[in-house]
């Protein structure tokens, strides 16, 4: 997000990392389950986080002690659910399987799946011809857009339909992400009219109808 020992993005926008307490972005942190939780704990009672409208907590993959502390210390607050995400091939939906009996297992909703690196969409050509000469093994004449990860039993789709769980959607490879998180810009902000950004749209209102949705039958 373009942040070094700052605690907002813009005005509406908040946000707490262990990163800002380490003396260098190279240092690695190796704590163990008690200081961990301690520090979720710290960030979830100690930030003064103002009047939120919504609480966003990325933790790593799996089912570890940060999963666990979160849903404990958030255990007597009104939790919308977790957002799963992966990506299309085998090796990333055997994990987010077992994330998604964790959060059946503890009670926490799920709001749905997202799809991450579903596909590559060339940034530079709206036609394959343009781009066919540098990804030529991966790009077919009849399709602007190339499986890079191949979903090869099914994707999220399939996983989230047996699973019983709502499917939100797909992003795109794009390039122009990952540049956009080396420079802390907004991608929304920065190519608007792209397919990932009209992909994240979707996404999040779906999120957000079913926030509203819950709230009313609170």
């Amino acid at each position: 997000m373009g942040l070094e020992g700052e605690q907002y993005v813009e005005d509406n926008l908040g946000v707490m990392s262990v990163g800002f307490l380490l003396a260098s972005p190279s240092d690695a942190v190796i704590w163990r389950g008690p200081k961990k939780n301690g520090l979720i704990k710290q960030f979830l009672r100690d930030v003064d986080w103002g009047e939120v409208d919504y609480l966003v907590v990325d933790t790593p993959p799996g089912t570890s002690d940060e999963h666990l502390s979160i849903v404990q210390y958030l255990s007597n607050t009104y939790v919308d659910g977790a957002v799963i995400v992966t990506t299309p091939q085998e090796v990333s939906l055997l994990d987010v399987r077992k994330e998604i009996n964790f959060c059946k297992k503890v009670k926490m909703p799920v709001i749905g799946v997202v799809e991450n690196m579903s596909g590559f969409v060339c940034p530079k050509c709206k036609i394959v011809g343009l781009c066919h000469q540098l990804i030529s093994n991966l790009l077919t004449a009849d399709t602007k857009e190339s499986k890079i990860f191949p979903p090869t039993t099914g994707g999220a789709v399939k996983m989230a339909a047996e699973m019983e769980v709502a499917f939100l959607g797909q992003v795109p490879l794009d390039p122009r992400i990952g540049r956009c998180c080396d420079e802390g810009k907004s991608f929304l902000s920065e190519v608007p009219e792209s397919p990932a950004a009209d992909a994240y749209k979707q996404i999040i209102q779906k999120i957000l109808d079913y926030c509203a949705d819950k709230s009313e039958d609170q």
